[in-house]
């Protein structure tokens, strides 16, 4: 729930303050139409994402909040770090808490009261990119056709919350037994436009994107099923959907001076 909250707080900050700071330089922008400009690309990002494979199996829809930074040289291929929270609310494992309710259906605290246990899907990627922009249809030789692809790490669980009661069997050390804890590399790909305006704020990305995840079980048991060995096989995490990015350009000038656009 902190997480949720910070969220909410963060972003529509970060998103403004990077409005200040676009609308107040859009002016600078002024040679992109010319020719190809190499530039560092800061980016604040939205996906949601699809999940199939293994990871349908405990997952349903993702959503992806994250950041690329990276840099487009002057022949317009970009280099550079995505990364994103992944978070969603569908959860389609089943009976991980059975063991734990008692004959009238509850789960209950230390002090006997009923507890509301909630349990999340949750995870992150980071993955290292290269991408080309294709000036196609497009306004200037710096915004067309925008594929990249991408090679990182992925991990994903279970978060549990028992709000403010406390569960003994759920606190601390004991969610580990529970959580689905996975990890392993990822893969992505990405295919869409991306627009850098000859003066405006109005610079980003869209389009399509797919990822796979190679992982394997990080925990050695699950507690609600003690005499079923955990996995060691390579799962095949999927994920596909689409993702947009909002794009602040910072264009070197000359030597040791840089603006933003």
């Amino acid at each position: 729930m902190l997480t949720h909250r910070l969220m909410k707080i963060f972003i529509p900050s970060v998103l403004f303050a990077c409005f200040l700071l676009v609308s107040s330089s859009t002016h600078a922008q002024r040679n992109v139409a010319d020719s190809i400009i190499p530039s560092t690309w800061l980016v604040v990002q939205y996906g949601g994402g699809f999940t199939n494979a293994d990871l349908a199996d405990r997952y349903g829809y993702l959503n992806h909040i994250g950041i690329f930074a990276g840099y487009k040289t002057k022949k317009n291929w970009v280099l550079g770090l995505d990364a994103a929270y992944m978070f969603g609310s569908k959860v389609r494992l089943t009976g991980v808490f059975d063991h734990l309710v008692d004959s009238k259906g509850n789960i209950t605290d230390q002090n006997g009261d009923i507890a509301i246990v909630r349990a999340l899907p949750r995870g992150f990627y980071a993955n290292a990119v290269i991408g080309k922009v294709l000036p196609i249809l497009s306004p200037n030789p710096n915004s067309g056709i925008y594929v990249n692809f991408g090679v990182g790490y992925l991990l994903h669980k279970l978060r549990i919350e028992t709000q403010d009661h406390v569960v003994p069997q759920l606190e601390l050390d004991y969610k580990k037994g529970y959580d689905r804890l996975t990890t392993g590399i990822n893969t992505s790909q990405f295919i869409g436009y991306a627009l850098m305006a000859n003066d405006s704020p109005i610079n980003f990305y869209a389009g399509f994107y797919a990822q796979q995840g190679f992982t394997h079980n990080k925990r050695t048991i699950n507690f609600d099923t003690p005499d079923i060995p955990v996995s060691t096989d390579v799962r095949l995490d999927l994920q596909y959907g689409f993702k947009i990015g909002w794009m602040i350009p910072v264009y070197q000038r000359q030597p040791k001076e840089y603006y933003f656009d």
